[in-house]
Formats: C-alpha cells, sequence, structure tokens
C-alpha cells in the first residue's frame, strides 16, 4: 500500500490479545502485542487478573519501548487481556490508551476494543443526558457505561450457566444497543470474554498452547508468538468465556445471514503470515496478484513491488505472467510505517527515507509496479518520480484492489471521501496527475473472487462501493 495515504487526524486501527490460565501471563500478552503492532504504534496497554483483583500498566509508543520488564513483573496474575492502538475512535491521548478498567456495582472488568461503534456519538449523547461522566473520548467508554447501566436483562437471563448469569445478561444488553464493528476482549476476576460483532468486521481468532493455556488474538501471527496452536475464528455474533469451569458460546443476537468480513485485512491490513478469516493472508495476496495478471496483462521487461505492502501481489503477477519479479525499490527496515504517523511532515519525510530505487533494476526497463492499494495517490506521485529519475523507460502502475472512493467507518482509518482521489478524479486523471504510462486497478469482482472459498464467504467492501452493510 502506498502507506502514507492514511492519516490519523479521524483517528482507528487496534490489536488485541488475551491470555488464561498461565502464571506468565503479562509477559505473554507483551509479547503477543509486540506480534501486533503493526495494528498499532501509537501506545499499548496490558490488565492482569490475579483472581482477586485486576492491574492495568499503560504507556505510550511502541511494545518494547513502552514497557519494561519490572512492568511486566509488577502484573501479576495468569489471566490479561492487552491492546496497541492506533487510534481511530477518539482523539490521540494518554485517557484513551486501553485496556479500560471499571469497577461497578457487579465488581470490576478491563475492556479491550478493535473496531468502531457507528451510533458511539447518538449513544454517548444520550447517556450524557441521563447523568453518565465519561473520562476519554473512546467510543469503547460506550461499552462500559452500557454495561453499568444495563436494567431489565431477564430476556438474556435463560440458559445462562451460573457462573454467567451475573455479568453476561449486561454484556448481552450493551450489545444489542450498539450498532458496527467490534471485536472486544473482557477480562473479569476469575473470567475471559471474548465477543464478536454478529457481522463479524473485525477478525478475533482463539488458540491453545501445549500446556493447557487459552488465547485470543487479532491475528494468528501472535499465536505463534507464544507458541501456541490456532484453533478457529470467534464466529461472527459468539460471545465466547472462558473460565475455570472451561469454554462456553453464546450467541445472544443471533445468526446474521450475511457476515461483512472487512476485505481490506486482506488487501492491506493484517500479517501476511497470519490466518484471519479461516484464511491465509500470504496466499490471498498472491492471488490478488495472479488475478491482476489475467486482467491487464502488460509487455514489460520487470515487474516491481512497492516493499512490503505490494510485494505479495507483484509475485503473483509474476508468477501468473512469467515477467520476472525484482526488487527495484529498497525498503529502509529501520523507518516505522507512515500510515502510522499522525503529522503529514513526518508522512512526506517518511517517503524518501524509507524507499530507494535501484538502478540496475530500473533503467531502461519497462517496468510494471505493482502495490496493494492506492487512497490520496502523493506518495505514489514521489515513487514514480524516483523510477524516472532512475532511468524508467516505462511505468505501468497497477493496483491489486479496486479504487478506494468511500471512507471506512468500521475501524480502519481512510480519510474523508473529499481526500480520496478515486472518488473525486477518474483513473485517466489519477494516471496524469501519478505521471505513469499506465494505471489500472483489480477489479472489485477480481478482488473478491480472489478472497473467496468455501469457508470464507461475505466481505464488506464499502470502501470501494459505498455501499455500507451498517449505520
Amino acid at each position: 500500500m502506498v502507506i502514507e495515504d492514511f492519516k490519523g487526524d479521524k483517528e482507528t486501527m487496534c490489536g488485541i490479545f488475551g491470555v488464561f490460565n498461565n502464571n506468565n501471563a503479562s509477559k505473554l500478552t507483551y509479547l503477543g502485542l509486540h506480534a501486533l503492532q503493526h495494528r498499532g504504534q501509537e501506545a499499548v496497554g496490558i490488565a492482569v487478573s490475579n483472581r482477586y483483583e485486576i492491574n492495568v500498566k499503560k504507556a505510550e509508543g511502541l511494545v518494547m519501548q513502552a514497557l519494561k520488564e519490572q512492568d511486566l513483573n509488577n502484573l501479576k496474575g495468569d489471566i490479561a487481556i492487552g491492546h496497541v492502538r492506533y487510534s481511530t475512535s477518539g482523539k490521540a491521548n494518554p485517557q484513551n490508551i486501553q485496556p479500560f478498567i471499571t469497577h461497578f456495582y457487579k465488581g470490576s472488568f478491563a475492556i479491550s476494543h478493535n473496531g468502531n461503534i457507528v451510533n458511539a456519538n447518538e449513544i454517548r449523547e444520550k447517556l450524557e443526558k441521563e447523568g453518565a461522566i465519561f473520562h476519554t473520548t473512546s467510543d469503547t467508554e460506550v461499552f462500559v457505561h452500557l454495561i453499568a447501566k444495563a436494567r431489565n436483562t431477564e430476556e438474556f437471563d435463560i440458559n445462562l450457566h451460573q457462573n454467567d448469569r451475573e455479568f453476561l445478561p449486561l454484556l448481552f444488553s450493551a450489545m444489542k444497543n450498539v450498532k458496527g464493528a467490534y471485536s472486544l476482549l473482557i477480562l473479569r476476576e476469575n473470567q475471559l470474554i471474548a465477543v464478536r460483532d454478529p457481522y463479524g468486521f473485525r477478525p478475533l481468532v482463539l488458540g491453545k498452547n501445549k500446556q493447557g493455556s487459552i488465547f485470543l488474538a487479532s491475528e494468528s501471527c501472535a499465536l505463534d508468538m507464544v507458541e501456541a496452536e490456532y484453533l478457529r475464528d470467534i464466529k461472527p455474533g459468539e460471545v465466547l468465556v472462558i473460565d475455570g469451569e472451561g469454554l462456553r458460546s453464546y450467541f445472544p443476537l443471533g445468526f446474521v445471514d450475511k457476515a461483512h468480513k472487512c476485505i481490506f485485512e486482506y488487501v492491506y491490513f493484517a500479517r501476511p503470515d497470519s490466518i484471519i478469516f479461516k484464511d491465509y493472508v500470504y496466499e490471498i495476496r498472491k492471488e490478488m496478484g495472479r488475478q491482476l495478471a489475467k486482467e491487464k496483462p502488460i509487455d514489460a521487461d520487470v515487474v516491481v513491488p512497492v516493499l512490503d505492502s505490494g510485494f505479495l501481489a507483484a509475485k503473483g503477477y509474476s508468477e501468473e505472467s512469467g515477467i520476472p519479479l525484482e526488487f527495484g525499490l529498497i525498503r529502509n527496515h529501520y523507518i516505522g510505517r507512515s500510515f502510522i504517523q499522525p503529522l503529514q511532515e513526518i508522512r512526506d519525510l517518511s517517503v524518501k527515507l524509507k524507499l530507494n530505487p535501484v538502478r540496475q533494476v530500473i533503467e531502461g526497463k519497462r517496468v510494471i509496479l505493482i502495490d496493494d492499494s492506492l487512497v490520496r495517490g502523493t506518495t505514489a506521485k514521489k515513487i514514480v518520480g524516483m523510477l524516472k529519475k532512475a532511468g524508467a523507460k516505462e511505468i505501468h502502475f497497477l493496483i491489486s484492489s479496486p479504487p478506494v472512493i468511500s471512507p471506512c467507518v468500521y475501524g480502519i482509518d481512510t480519510p474523508t471521501k473529499e481526500e480520496l482521489i478515486a472518488s473525486t478524479k477518474s483513473v485517466e486523471e489519477i494516471r496524469n496527475y501519478i505521471g505513469v504510462d499506465t494505471l489500472y486497478y483489480l477489479s472489485l469482482d477480481g478482488m473478491v473472487k480472489s478472497a473467496l472459498n468455501k469457508k470464507n464467504k461475505g466481505f464488506c467492501v464499502a470502501c470501494f462501493t459505498g455501499n455500507y452493510p451498517v449505520l
């Protein structure tokens, strides 16, 4: 992806991790969050229960910079949840760092959230008029207040395990009131609870290690980090309770006929070594490149990926077309992802610091440049300028996803519609702006076809179509 094209003044993407029944819970959560660092580089937090009380440590910055060994040693207990944040809802400030911890008449709980509640402002205004006092600007706090204020929950009391009758009806009531995308981890003194919204927008996976500890994570790469086996996805609409009695699943809102899993997770956001939505990100990204080669064959000398985001699509294109893949752009891995940086000046600088062309690969060649997405186009324009200076004879820019024409409201921080280049310019106008010989986007059907299999059906493609499944 031309990473600079996202910005953070609306502020959403996050990673969550949880562990049950392990005396090294805080340290394993630390490792799991490090594996999910690509989902948020702004702040980190870990909450741990020792079966009597919940303690939390939160700090701004990267996992391995923000948390020290003594911090982890102080977090004693065998149940934990953690959160890494790139703010999508709520301004970037320390008060918004998760997990949030709450004490109320039913006890204590901590909560971590990945997603975006689309009716959060409406709920917040109503609760404030009723006297609720909010301490953050995060939509996650809406869940906290709805749980604490839930009353008349008799409709949810049926067929609950005795350990769940006190808290779960309150959670179910909160779920009934919110709309949008949410994968949640909730930590109680003796329980770990996983929640996924009925449409399944954001990923959440379940794992287990050889010692019997249970793990939950946004992506399976975090399970790999702690040597846990991927078992399955948390199902859309599922509430999974883990405690000393075992694992129990509830579906308080019933089943949605068609899930709306975020296809942009496959296009860009998830790590390529992860399993999400029951399938391998690595293979799907390659398949998008193969599909791109079928849709837009080009007579050229070399396929060059924009690293690292365009590599797998470029590999798929190269394999399908027979045109050799070369690293015509070298990435400096000591520069952070400019998508994550909140200031435009830093993003602009990052383009020059991050990528450098290899003249031996580029000079005199007809180049197929491949990336996974194009949002604003300003970074792409600079990259193309670099390739021209390196002597490229032709530049054909191919994108392994369709034009992004609408902002995401479910947990990925895209710009406003007016800032999205494809919402205001035709493909030909974008081609002229970037300065390439050819500009081609993978078709919507081609993208969806690449991601579909017999286990994996029903995607949210709102950013490419403007049709939002839940508002």
